[in-house]
């Protein structure tokens, strides 16, 4: 670092920088996200303040929570966002907007697109300076043979011609001649060896082996910023002469319990294997640039589709609400000072992104009995978040059914197989065809005990019974699709049944575990990002706990090997969620009770301990149901100290964050050699793990 190098006398402060620099998160996809979101947010509550009429009528707190409810998808707010003028309001639909995972996703293709670009632009410029090298190289050895055989033969010797290899710890090769292809070696000797016995070493540049620079020093940093699930020293970088050469794989042992051979993966012929979460290894190096290839044309058209997707869902929605609300019910936004195009649209991209901010002041309770806009909302609710991926992997299986099997749209096909058949290698978002059934099961198995539940624990509750029947069951319908995400309501939440409410805060904390679980599961680099596969120093290469007896012998009669499952990783992320959760959680509630004592003292039952912990997992599910206040149309916290809604505040902003993959995803890392040679590392310990454990993967 080039700011380190300050004068003598300025020590010291060299040492605080230093110290700074190796206890800072490192610079990845965690870290940029936190800082996008931290920043915006902070921009716009001074932009926010700045623009109340009159002026200083909305204080900086709520501004500041504002914000940050509208950019992290949480949709509390403290005070009416009726009262708000109309530049507020439209920063709150833009904050929503920006703040969506669709968008982040978006932005992150575009931005693996152009790096992926640059660095074909790259390898080519490359592999001319490397041609140009290795015949200024091969006439320096012929130089250097010629005098070698002279210095033999003067010594009485017989002239066998010397061999020039390279011995890399890993592969050997004839480099007597130039190749087109450059082996992916962890350090690289070129030696002569003379007739006599005489050698000349020829040390390559070490920072040329993977295109990255040299290795960089990894330092225990004190917030490592990884993502939640990863293992603290999880990296993809490769670990130079920490392992062994790659041992060849003999047809009985890879198919079955190292993987299977890859070409019928792939669009092109191939001679290596692929293994669990599509993961290629053993591929040379003219396969590497072809997988690349396929990945690139992938990413291409995501970035493509995934903008279509989400300007076009807002916009169909925005139109059809809005002339909804403008023609056939514009009571309730008149009442509140609304225009209701403006209504209408706003609450489009509010459920289409699962904010659950309305500008309605009592929220949905003004639609009980409007099934067109029940519905309307719903999809879109479904559609924005717990249902994007299964909706998008639809769009791809759909488009590849219709295109005709003819030689021109031959390569487009290859294109959409590629990436129904290895879709966490490109997009975040998009899974395997199993993990997508499986999101499929737990969307409507979560949804149908939710309206289940609002419909069997409100028997006898007059503010649910007293609607027209078949809207009872199409409000609890909707309430059951909003819950765990949306965060719109059409029954006041303190009018439910208790019971409810506390299946609410369940449903509300679990709401991103069926994606994020999926998401981290399908994960190319799972088993690297939870350290089972580490070997940084001073930590423990962990394995898969042993099978059980009865388990081994039953694979042994059916005469498979012994493959770990996958509820093994299922369970450790579901640990780390846990782990990730709890604290924070626990601390948030801790200080706000603190914080608002005296409330709870004075008004014990509007100011409980419950009605605390729905608000903050609430604002940590980044959902946006609240129990309110008495004689208040806001949130609950609207009512708290300052104090309480900066901690709130911090609470949504760690709340977003923890439905994000972790910094080694394959699907966020931008393109480079190091990821290729990644994958052969984690191949070979996987078969050293198979051999050490009985077969054991």
């Amino acid at each position: 670092m080039g700011w380190f190098n300050l004068p003598p006398s300025l020590g010291p402060l060299r040492r605080v920088a230093r110290t700074l620099y190796q206890n800072l998160p490192p610079l990845n996809f965690v870290t940029v996200h936190y800082i996008y979101f931290i920043g915006t947010c902070l921009l716009s509550a001074l932009i926010f303040w700045g623009a109340s009429t009159p002026p200083r009528t909305v204080s900086f707190t709520d501004s500041l929570f504002l914000t940050v409810s509208a950019m992290t998808l949480a949709g509390l707010n403290t005070i009416n966002l009726s009262t708000l003028n109309t530049f507020q309001q439209f920063m709150l639909f833009m904050l929503i907007i920006l703040g969506s995972a669709i968008f982040v996703s978006a932005f992150v293709v575009q931005i693996r697109k152009k790096a992926f670009e640059k660095r074909f632009k790259s390898v080519i410029e490359k592999q001319r300076r490397k041609r140009e090298h290795r015949k200024s190289l091969w006439g320096s050895l012929s130089l250097v043979s010629r005098f070698l055989k002279g210095f033999a033969r003067s010594d009485n010797r017989t002239s066998v011609p010397g061999s020039i290899i390279e011995d890399s710890g890993n592969l050997a090769i004839d480099v007597s001649r130039p190749t087109e292809e450059e082996p992916r070696g962890r350090t690289r000797t070129i030696r002569h060896e003379g007739e006599n016995g005489n050698s000349i070493h020829l040390d390559p540049d070490e920072s040329d082996i993977d295109g990255s620079g040299p290795p960089e020093r990894r330092h225990n940093r004190f917030l490592s910023m990884q993502g939640v699930g990863a293992h603290s020293n999880a990296t993809a970088r490769v670990r130079f002469g920490s392992r062994p050469s790659l041992p060849d794989l003999t047809p009985s042992l890879a198919p079955h319990s190292f993987g299977e051979r890859a070409r019928t993966y792939l669009p092109f012929p191939s001679s290596g294997y692929i293994s669990r979460n599509s993961q290629f290894h053993h591929l040379t190096n003219a396969e590497r640039e072809k997988l690349g290839g396929c990945e690139y044309r992938a990413i291409q058209f995501l970035a493509w589709i995934v903008p279509i997707y989400f300007v076009l869902w807002q916009f169909l929605g925005c139109l059809g609400l809005g002339a909804y609300v403008a023609h056939v019910r514009p009571g309730p936004s008149w009442e509140n000072g609304l225009n209701p195009w403006w209504m209408g649209s706003f609450n489009a991209v509010s459920a289409f992104n699962n904010s659950g901010m309305s500008l309605l002041d009592a929220n949905m309770v003004a639609y009980q009995t409007s099934a067109y806009m029940l519905i309307t909302m719903g999809l879109l609710i479904l559609a924005g978040n717990t249902c994007y991926p299964i909706f998008l992997r639809l769009i791809v299986w759909t488009l590849l059914k219709m295109m005709p099997d003819n030689e021109f749209w031959c390569e487009p096909r290859k294109t959409l197989q590629f990436l129904l058949d290895h879709p966490r290698r490109c997009y975040t978002n998009l899974f395997p065809s199993l993990h997508t059934w499986w999101l499929l099961v737990l969307v409507i198995s979560l949804n149908g005990v939710d309206w289940a539940a609002y419909e069997i624990l409100n028997i006898g509750n007059k503010a649910v019974t007293s609607l027209p029947a078949g809207f009872e069951v199409l409000d609890g319908l909707f309430q059951a699709c909003a819950v765990r995400s949306g965060g719109f309501y059409v029954v006041p939440i303190s009018s439910l049944r208790i019971s409810l409410q506390v299946l609410y805060v369940v449903m509300m904390y679990i709401n991103v575990y069926p994606v994020v679980i999926t998401i981290r599961n399908s994960n190319v680099y799972e088993e690297r990002s939870l350290g089972i596969y580490a070997d940084d120093p001073g930590y423990p290469a962990t394995a898969p706990p042993p099978l059980s007896f009865f388990h081994k012998l039953r694979h042994r009669m059916k005469g498979r090997p012994f493959e770990q499952t996958k509820s093994y990783f299922v369970r450790q992320q579901l640990r780390a969620q846990l782990a990730h959760d709890t604290w924070w959680l626990a601390l948030a509630i801790f200080l706000i009770m603190v914080i608002e004592s005296s409330q709870f003292e004075a008004n014990p039952a509007v100011f409980s301990v419950f009605n605390v912990i729905f608000e903050v997992v609430s604002g940590y599910g980044c959902v946006g149901i609240s129990v309110g206040l008495p004689n208040e149309e806001y949130s609950f916290c609207g009512g708290w100290h300052k104090l309480s809604k900066l901690v709130l505040c911090a609470v949504m902003i760690r709340g977003r964050h923890r439905g994000l993959p972790v910094a080694i995803d394959k699907a966020v890392l931008l393109p480079g050699e190091n990821l290729h040679v990644a994958e052969e590392e984690d191949a070979q310990i996987r078969l050293e793990k198979t051999a050490g454990h009985g077969g054991v993967v």
